[in-house]
C-alpha cells in the first residue's frame, strides 16, 4: 500500500523562533530533509563540518552560503549545489521577508 501523500509547502508554522528541520524520509545511506528557515543564519563562528554529503535545493526564498575559504554563493528558487563531506560552510543569511524552504539529501550515511 503506498504512503500518505504530503505536501512539501503545508504545515509551516506561523512562528518560527529556530530553523525547522524534518526528516522527510531516510534508508539505504539516505535521509531527505525539509529545512524551514525565515532569517536564520549560521552562528558567526560556527561551521557545518558533516560526516556526509549533503545535495540542496532551494525551492522557495533565498539564502546565501558561505564555505571556509571565502567563497560566498547566493542561491535561489530552482537552485541548487552539491557540499561534499567534510566541506566546512555556514548560512550567511536566509530571506527574511519570505520563508526559505530547502530540500536537502544527505547521502553515503
Amino acid at each position: 500500500m503506498p504512503a500518505d501523500k504530503a505536501n512539501i509547502y503545508d504545515n509551516i508554522p506561523n512562528n518560527l523562533p529556530d530553523e525547522l528541520i524534518q526528516t522527510l524520509c531516510r534508508g539505504g545511506g539516505t535521509r531527505i530533509e525539509r529545512i524551514i528557515s525565515r532569517g536564520h543564519e549560521s552562528p558567526e563562528d560556527f561551521w557545518y563540518d558533516q560526516e556526509n554529503d549533503e545535495w540542496v535545493i532551494i525551492l522557495r526564498g533565498g539564502a546565501v552560503l558561505e564555505f571556509e575559504h571565502g567563497r560566498q554563493v547566493q542561491m535561489r528558487p530552482g537552485d541548487y549545489m552539491n557540499i561534499p563531506a567534510h566541506t566546512r560552510h555556514r548560512v550567511v543569511s536566509t530571506d527574511s521577508h519570505n520563508d526559505t524552504v530547502w530540500l536537502a539529501v544527505h547521502y553515503n550515511l
